[in-house]
This record gives C-alpha cells, sequence and structure tokens, in this order.
C-alpha cells in the first residue's frame, strides 16, 4: 500500500459557561495514511484528543467538543514547495467575481496581525496567567 496524504477540515464547537453563544473553529489538519478510510479514522481520533475543558480567566468554564469532519481531501503530489493541494473550479464565472477573488497582498492572512476572536472568552486562565508571569520577568529584567 502506498502512503498518501490527505487534508481533513475538523469542526470544533467552543462554548463558555453562561455564555448562551458558541465559537466555532474549521481546522485544516494533515493526515498520513494509506487509504482514504484510515485517514477517516485517523482524522476523527486527532479531533478526539483536541477536546479539552479548563476554566478561562473569568473563571468560568471553556469546553472544545469535536463534531466531526466536515471535508477530507486526498493530496495527489508529494509534499513539496508549490504542489497543488486541493482547487475549485466554476464554469462561466464572470470577470467582475473573479477579480474579487484577488486580494491585495497586505489583505492575506499571512501578512495580517492575529486577531482576538469575538465572542465568549475562551483563553485559558493558565496559559495567560503564565504569558503574564513571563511579561512580568522580561520587564523587570529590563
Amino acid at each position: 500500500m502506498k502512503t498518501e496524504w490527505f487534508l481533513a477540515e475538523l469542526v470544533m464547537k467552543i462554548t463558555v459557561a453562561e455564555d448562551p453563544r458558541n465559537v466555532v473553529h474549521q481546522n485544516l489538519v494533515l493526515i498520513r495514511a494509506n487509504s482514504a478510510d484510515e485517514a477517516y479514522e485517523k482524522a476523527v481520533q486527532v479531533g478526539k484528543k483536541e477536546e479539552i475543558s479548563y476554566d478561562n480567566p473569568a473563571g468560568k468554564a471553556v469546553h472544545f467538543h469535536f463534531e466531526g469532519v466536515s471535508d477530507l481531501i486526498e493530496i495527489m503530489g508529494e509534499l513539496e514547495d508549490g504542489e497543488e493541494m486541493d482547487f475549485h473550479y466554476t464554469v462561466a464565472m464572470p470577470e467582475e467575481k473573479i477579480r474579487s477573488l484577488v486580494k491585495p497582498r497586505e489583505c492575506l492572512r499571512a501578512f495580517l496581525p492575529p486577531r482576538r476572536a469575538e465572542g465568549p472568552d475562551y483563553a485559558s486562565a493558565e496559559i495567560m496567567a503564565m504569558a503574564m508571569r513571563m511579561m512580568e520577568a522580561e520587564h523587570k529584567g529590563k
């Protein structure tokens, strides 16, 4: 059997106690498997491993729940620079729509600053406290 690469999209639902809103992450993960069936099973395992619970800085319980796999794509080529991983196509797309697909460099996500998600605060109290201690230690060292 040939080992293949797959790209799986995992759907994670995040809830915070006492907040009626949820946050949904659609995470793309790389899966190495010998078949689509094996890749699916591995993707489910990865998603289930991501299920965690902790408290946010306000002391509210945060839960990450794996909802399932929303897509599984076989990567046809080798994993190397410039390799096509997936594609979408549309027939008879108007020129205006084509131009709207292309964004200026500064609008691409790789060039944008990280942004705080709107909605419930699902930050980890433990990680935020650790970051604060590190920043305080760095400030004292200056």
